[in-house]
């Protein structure tokens, strides 16, 4: 049976400390996603739940993008996905009666665990300004509430919609449709704060802000250099698709500050040899410091350049642009200034240029490692030069590989989900649905969170997510949301958002990916895209957690008719009655979309196009590939100060924590904890086990801290420390953000360390 939430939350004071792992998966992978499912939904409703999760005839998971391929395994998940699939699917339920108890003063208090076990929340929930606790309140009710802030609104652009990347495609492109009929343009959304930096950086060098490559050219690969990026923990099914190119020949290098279980070796729980003995898969590990990325594939290129032979010339000649420009920056790069930014020493980069170099087809993939700094899309495009020099975009086995967190992240901006929308797809929305749709860009994240900050903005609406645990400067944003008129959140579960609210707050809750979704038209499903761009129906299978509970393309339809009136034309009724019919109006606006309704049918879905992948065509402003030749910048450190990158636990998705220990770093029982090279703890007096507070520096002088956390001696790169997210988010300044994307840089802030 399943087990009741814990009534209080766990003490973290004391986390315990062994050695790292040197291996993922494996038997203890399959213990503990049984017993985390067991507690969630009891074994008769795991083995109906999970054996859906990833399947033709089932449900999307509700955790990472990493793509499927057409022949599926009975159990088509990993550990964290079961975890994501048993909190959504769980028998625990947070009804009125739990918020008569706990006034929002206590989940203010609480910690992100405990708010997500209490289970799946089961009727619309409003907070009355003044009021100390929520109270149920009827879904029509809930509509006026909105329909009375939005409509009283200054401007249409004092409204926020933001976009969890797990809203599907139907309830996106419900949502963008809404924002723009109703004026607004302010649609930020979870990718400002990953994967633009990548969308930034493909866009120019490529023409496309998505990866060029599939599941298949990852088996053909001759390469595969994985930067930035912890797949064991963050995309752990990619382990397979590594473990598969290694049995054809593949090579690996990894790029990472710190060393990761998975990389070193996967002991895959589909076969017995996988689970005895398991695949090595790095065939080299550099262990760069943090945001020295950069100066290493500036480096390589410069000496791909120098060596005879190495360079397609011919791609170079008929597909790109900015060469000259490039060979000149490069012809620059130092190998001193290099191994300084680096930390690697130089038989290392020679051993990866040498690899390089005997690599016909080469993919790079990364992640926030990559996304998260001040000169993170100046990175990414010396990532694509580098693919670029030697022709490996546009051919099998080859390209760039951005590994999308959210399972739907890619499929909403390709719904419209984006503050700076392109006018051709403005000018396809205004004809289909006959609105004028504003031009002015919007806001981002972080342009959000500042327009709340400076009472520009006052109505904060979120499809899913959790905002405030997901975004930077955690005490500013916490203030700025305070300043709003209205927060609205759209839900399955708890979490911080809801206990940090404007002055009246709702919660509406939802269904997940596990839910039946059933609409006066009869039965209905869903679409996604995946990391790959691929896209594909899902199913839920399970009685919805509560009949109190509505859609996503319901709330978004039921709101719009509450907002906008009879002024607006838009069928709302007819698009939550039959999804179909988004469907169908999807298929008239957006390219690649044709015939929706039919290809989504289809078991395994359908492949949209990409131009450089399909036909080595690069729409970008030149009608080419682009160099680029940006000056080389990584981050400096201070001294008796180290960098610090915020990062995932093994027991999290995001910023759901499903558990409180690290297993595959060798951390139990609490989330406080930074990890430190010993040398550098030995050189600052930080002796393993004793605790410290965190306290970040930026060019602001303002004071930033995260208090008592315990150091503990990790063989993270020199000069570099490590800690979880959300807890260390109030570290990152809010205007610190990538150039050119405004992606907060959370991989890279400078700290310094004060007695606990």
């Amino acid at each position: 049976m399943a087990t009741k939430p814990p009534a209080g939350d766990p003490a973290q004071d004391a986390p315990q400390v062994a050695p790292p792992k040197q291996a993922a998966a494996g038997l203890p992978a399959i213990g503990h996603t049984l017993r985390i499912a067991q507690q969630q939904m009891g074994l008769a409703r795991t083995a109906r739940t999970l054996l859906k999760v990833n399947q033709k005839n089932g449900f999307d998971c509700p955790g990472c993008a990493w793509p499927e391929g057409d022949e599926r395994h009975t159990a088509e998940f990993c550990e964290n996905g079961a975890k994501a699939v048993a909190e959504e699917a769980t028998l625990r339920r947070v009804t009125p009666d739990f918020f008569a108890e706990h006034p929002v003063a206590d989940l203010a208090g609480r910690s992100g665990y405990w708010l997500g076990q209490q289970g799946r929340i089961t009727e619309p929930m409003y907070l009355p300004e003044g009021a100390a606790r929520y109270e149920a309140v009827p879904w029509e009710r809930a509509f006026e509430i909105i329909a009375e802030e939005l409509t009283a609104l200054d401007s249409p652009d004092e409204a926020l919609f933001y976009t969890s990347g797990r809203t599907s495609n139907e309830a996106a492109f419900l949502f963008q449709l809404f924002a723009r009929e109703f004026g607004t343009n302010n649609l930020p959304d979870c990718s400002n704060m990953c994967h633009e930096s990548s969308g930034s950086a493909l866009n120019e060098t490529i023409g496309i802000g998505k990866g060029s490559v599939s599941l298949e050219d990852l088996h053909q690969a001759d390469l595969i250099i994985v930067a930035g990026q912890n797949p064991g923990t963050n995309h752990p099914r990619m382990l397979s698709a590594l473990e598969k190119a290694k049995t054809s020949g593949a090579k690996i290098i990894s790029v990472n500050p710190l060393p990761e279980a998975g990389m070193e070796r996967f002991k895959n729980p589909q076969t017995p040899v996988g689970m005895l003995r398991g695949t090595a898969l790095n065939d080299l590990f550099l262990q760069i410091r943090i945001g020295g990325d950069q100066a290493l594939f500036r480096l390589l290129n410069k000496l791909v350049i120098e060596t005879d032979g190495a360079t397609d010339e011919a791609f170079i000649r008929e597909h790109t642009h900015g060469y000259e420009e490039l060979v000149a920056a490069a012809g620059e790069a130092d190998w001193a200034e290099t191994l300084t930014a680096t930390g690697l020493t130089r038989p290392e980069i020679e051993q990866a240029l040498a690899m390089i170099l005997a690599s016909k087809r080469t993919i790079v993939c990364w992640a926030m490692g990559l996304t998260q700094h001040k000169h993170a899309v100046a990175t990414i495009r010396e990532v694509v030069n580098l693919l670029l020099l030697r022709g490996n975009i546009g051919r099998p086995g080859a390209g760039v590989c951005p590994v999308r967190g959210h399972s739907n992240v890619q499929g909403d901006r390709t719904m419209g989900i984006f503050e700076r929308p392109a006018p051709a797809f403005l000018d396809a929305l205004d004809k289909e649905f006959g609105i004028t749709s504003p031009r002015g860009h919007g806001y981002d994240v972080v342009r959000s969170i500042q327009a709340l900050r400076d009472g520009k903005a006052k109505v904060l609406f979120a499809m899913g997510g959790n905002f405030v645990g997901a975004t930077p400067d955690t005490d500013v944003t916490e203030a700025a949301i305070r300043r709003a008129s209205l927060t609205v959140h759209v839900s399955t579960k708890l979490n911080r958002s809801h206990a940090v609210t404007g002055r009246r707050a709702l919660i509406l809750p939802t269904l997940g990916r596990t839910d039946k979704d059933v609409q006066a038209s009869g039965k209905q499903f869903v679409t996604v895209e995946d990391s790959m761009g691929m896209v594909h129906a899902s199913r839920g299978n399970l009685t919805p957690a509560s009949a109190h509970l509505l859609s996503e393309p319901a709330i978004v339809a039921r709101m719009a008719r509450a907002v906008l009136g009879a002024a607006s034309a838009t069928p709302w009724e007819e698009f939550e009655r039959d999804y179909a019919a988004i469907r169908d109006r999807i298929s008239r606006v957006i390219p690649g979309f044709e015939d929706f309704n039919a290809r989504a049918a289809r078991p395994e879905g359908f492949r949209l196009p990409h131009a450089p992948r399909d036909e080595r065509r690069f729409p970008t402003k030149t009608g080419r590939a682009n160099f680029t030749a940006a000056p080389v910048e990584y981050p400096k450190i201070p001294e008796g100060r180290l960098l610090l990158q915020t990062l995932r636990s093994h027991d999290q998705y995001n910023t759901t924590i499903y558990g409180l220990d690290d297993r595959y770093r060798g951390i139990t029982g609490g989330r406080r904890v930074v990890l430190v090279n010993p040398e550098d703890a030995a050189e600052l007096g930080l002796a393993d086990g004793t605790y410290t507070d965190l306290v970040s520096e930026w060019k602001d002088g303002v004071e930033r801290r995260a208090p008592g956390f315990r150091v503990v001696h990790y063989p993270t790169a020199r000069g570099c420390a490590a800690a979880y997210y959300p807890e260390t988010n109030v570290l990152v300044p809010l205007d610190s953000t990538a150039d050119t994307s405004n992606t907060p840089a959370s991989k890279s802030v400078v700290v310094r360390f004060e007695p606990a």
